[in-house]
């Protein structure tokens, strides 16, 4: 059996993150136990800053920012539960630090 394709998509949202996953079917194998492999992609300012991936050899596994961490894959709806997990996470990070430099700029600027 050859790779096939079972799910796409690739979104660009009102800031111009991406978000794009491809899952293809495979024949089980050693790094591929469960019969997929996947990338899923959150793309932030033209960085993957979260990916989660099988790619050859190096089995699942997600990266977050530059750390690359092993995944315990369970299922599809799992991956992507987990994978959406980690976006809101970033976004939530992401805001504090927006609101701790603009507080510190509010309060630079009243001296």
């Amino acid at each position: 059996m050859k790779a096939r394709l079972v799910y796409h998509t690739k979104d660009v949202d009102e800031n111009g993150d991406i978000i794009e996953i491809k899952i293809w079917e495979v024949p089980p194998s050693e790094d591929k136990p469960h019969g997929f492999k996947y990338s899923l992609a959150y793309i932030h300012g033209n960085e993957r800053v979260i990916g989660y991936d099988n790619s050859e050899h190096k089995g699942d596994h997600k990266h977050i920012e530059d750390e690359e961490i092993p995944y315990e894959f369970k299922s599809i709806d799992k991956l992507f539960e987990d994978f959406e997990k980690d976006i809101v996470e970033f976004r939530r990070k992401k805001n504090e630090d927006q609101k701790h430099k603009n507080r510190n700029k509010d309060q630079k600027g009243g001296l």
